[in-house]
């Protein structure tokens, strides 16, 4: 399953393929998960495919939720660069914050982290991403239906880019009300499609790299007693056509796994056994780090072949 991936990541690579300029007819697609802090693994992962020089072999980028996040700093040629502020207290603090929940306000403040940290405390390159020729697919989940939606064709200039980048990454509540576009609603694409595999599958990607934030031994979970007491009235208000997907978070969370697994030509790239199990609100930098460190870590043994034997 792994070797038809790799085998067209290093003729690729050999070729110097670039988006329009390929001699095969495959769709090589980059998934990228998130989970909010657990983002730090996929940030990693994406590091290493920045310094392998491989994102011009993709066709295309999906990224879910923080995936999204990481997926953009990949598309700009910043994921190297920025990867420190996962673990710069300034930007965590000032983005996590569990104390805003006693005024009201978003324990997860992704306006501030996207027209703010995003655009004068650590730049991200939004023209960069928008004039890549490698697709970029940032996911959401369409909070009057609950069905997974790809923001792609509704980015056509910076604050639409913005735009997306927040409705990926709105976690119910704890992000603040769902994100409008274009007169619709959206909250976090894990509301619908932690990894967005299906999504990719429906248009036609023939090859899939996945960056997981869970390892392999991590089981999916329905939500919580305590989850449904808190989330369950938000949701039926704010996002009613999500209700029915979130209540089967389980078994979304099992038909992805399964597609995955079962995939011809599938490289899936996770968290070692024994890694550190992150919540979805850390904040510790020195957790953060390893986090990063460990994702970049994993990446570059899985992907370092495809520079070598391209050489």
């Amino acid at each position: 399953m792994t070797d038809a991936v790799l085998d067209l990541l290093r003729e690729r690579k050999r070729q110097h393929s670039t988006p329009g300029n390929r001699s095969d007819d495959a769709r090589l697609v980059l998934l990228v998960e998130g989970g909010s802090s657990r983002g730090a693994y996929s940030s990693g992962m994406t590091v290493a495919i920045e310094q392998l020089g491989l994102l011009p072999m993709f066709d295309a980028v999906y990224g879910s939720s923080a995936g999204s996040l990481n997926a953009a700093w990949l598309l700009c040629g910043r994921a190297d660069s920025t990867k420190h502020a996962w673990w710069d207290p300034a930007v965590m603090r000032t983005t996590i914050n569990p104390m805003r929940a006693l005024r009201r306000l978003p324990v997860v403040d992704t306006q501030h982290l996207v027209h703010t940290i995003y655009t004068q405390v650590h730049p991200m390159g939004f023209q960069d991403i928008l004039d890549n020729p490698v697709e970029f697919h940032p996911m959401a989940t369409d909070a009057l239906t609950g069905e997974s939606a790809d923001l792609h064709g509704r980015i056509h200039d910076v604050p639409s880019l913005q735009a997306a980048l927040r409705a990926s990454t709105a976690m119910p509540l704890l992000a603040g009300p769902p994100v409008m576009i274009d007169g619709r609603p959206y909250v976090d694409a894990g509301m619908s499609e932690m990894v967005p595999v299906r999504s990719a599958l429906a248009q036609q990607a023939t090859h899939l790299v996945v960056l997981r934030t869970v390892r392999s031994d991590e089981v999916p979970m329905s939500p919580s007693r305590g989850e449904r007491l808190v989330l369950s009235r938000w949701i039926a208000r704010h996002a009613p056509g999500v209700v029915e997907a979130w209540l089967r978070r389980r078994e979304g969370r099992i038909e992805e796994e399964d597609l995955l697994a079962s995939h011809p030509a599938c490289l899936q790239i996770r968290p070692p056994l024994g890694s550190l199990q992150v919540g979805r609100t850390e904040r510790r930098p020195e957790v953060l780090r390893a986090v990063v460190e460990t994702g970049t870590r994993v990446a570059v043994n899985a992907l370092a072949t495809c520079v070598l034997e391209s050489r």
